[in-house]
């Protein structure tokens, strides 16, 4: 295609800060149309950027002939929607994460990009562990670790630990879903390197339970939880700890701790990625250099553009992954709300 023409529905922050940048690097790709959740809000956008069309309705956007691509910049509870309405009238489709509101949704959403395999579908990527990844992989697959035989993954911040915060979306079932903070990415970012957990017990508590609400101005209630605990069983009987929380003060921040019997690879995501590691008989962990050749670096734009010319092919994220990341996700809110161990569903297909 010499010219790709991009629809955005949903030009909200992480678009601002990624996808609009990355689109205009890419040559031959025009940015046609955008539509918001408020009116303003769209000719904000379309204003800023330069951006022909606008919309009143994300319909629109979808099924008009002027657009190729869709990026999705939107809550989870619309990215089922627009990407099956995206799909069915052609487009190729660019998701933000979470990939959708529920596990169902996740495997609507797969079906139907199975039904076009001509389209190119991808959600944006877990930024957690960017820089590492091919270090980390390749330690991995080396045989560093050895019987892998425990996981620990932390993402906890302070996002909410003010009672006087105001209500978060990510807060509101209805536009998160079964999401809770960054658990599923998080998920992600670990499935890179080990194998998917086929079995959750899991704990979450709201420490704030009600907010303010500043579009209704009103209290509302939080519902979604402030913190969550997850342990997982993995296969060859290997454990995992997922602790994720936005009510803590001075915590670590964001690492993924990999323990093998015959070594050990810690990775500190934040506030930047350096990864120490030891074998069995080291005296201590020893910090691991990420060669400039070999450091994972933000893309995601570039990937989707070249997968639509035929010149690449998407691996972070497609939508299996997603799936898998989803119905993790759901199993931990299953095992919350009930008390009690839940099987991890499926495969991610």
């Amino acid at each position: 295609m010499d010219k790709i023409r991009v629809g955005i529905v949903g030009l909200g922050g992480n678009c601002h800060l990624q996808h609009v940048p990355g689109l205009r690097r890419c040559q031959g790709v025009e940015i046609t149309g955008v539509v918001n959740r408020r009116a303003e809000s769209t000719r904000a956008a379309a204003e800023k950027y330069g951006i022909p069309k606008t919309y009143d309705h994300w319909e629109q956007l979808v099924t008009d002939s002027d657009i190729d691509a869709v990026v999705i910049g939107t809550w989870p509870y619309l990215h089922c929607p627009i990407t099956l309405a995206g799909l069915e009238a052609g487009k190729h489709v660019l998701t933000e994460a979470r990939m959708a509101a529920s596990a169902v949704e996740a495997r609507k959403m797969y079906a139907a990009s199975q039904q076009h395999p001509e389209l190119v579908t991808q959600i944006v990527p877990s930024p957690f562990g960017f820089s590492g990844l091919n270090v980390i992989r390749e330690m991995v697959e080396a045989g560093f670790l050895g019987e892998l035989r425990e996981v620990a993954a932390l993402s906890v911040n302070h996002f909410l630990a003010d009672k006087e915060t105001p209500l978060h979306w990510r807060q509101i079932r209805e536009f998160s879903g079964v999401n809770v903070l960054s658990l599923g990415i998080l998920y992600e970012a670990v499935s890179r390197w080990v194998p998917a957990a086929e079995r959750v017990l899991a704990q979450t508590q709201t420490f704030t339970s009600r907010r303010l609400n500043t579009e209704t101005n009103e209290m509302a209630e939080a519902e979604i939880p402030d913190s969550v605990q997850v342990l997982g069983e993995l296969p060859g009987g290997a454990r995992s700890i997922y602790h994720v929380s936005g009510a803590i003060h001075h915590g670590p921040g964001d690492q993924i701790h990999l323990y093998g019997s015959e070594g050990t690879i810690k990775y500190l995501v934040s506030p930047e990625d350096r990864i120490f590691a030891a074998s069995q008989g080291d005296s201590e962990l020893r910090e691991v250099t990420i060669p400039p050749e070999k450091k994972y670096s933000w893309r995601v734009e570039e990937d989707f553009i070249d997968a639509i010319r035929g010149e690449g092919e998407i691996r972070l994220t497609d939508f299996a992954t997603g799936v898998a990341y989803m119905e993790f996700t759901e199993a931990v809110a299953e095992s919350a709300a009930s008390g009690a161990s839940v099987e991890v569903s499926g495969c991610g297909t």
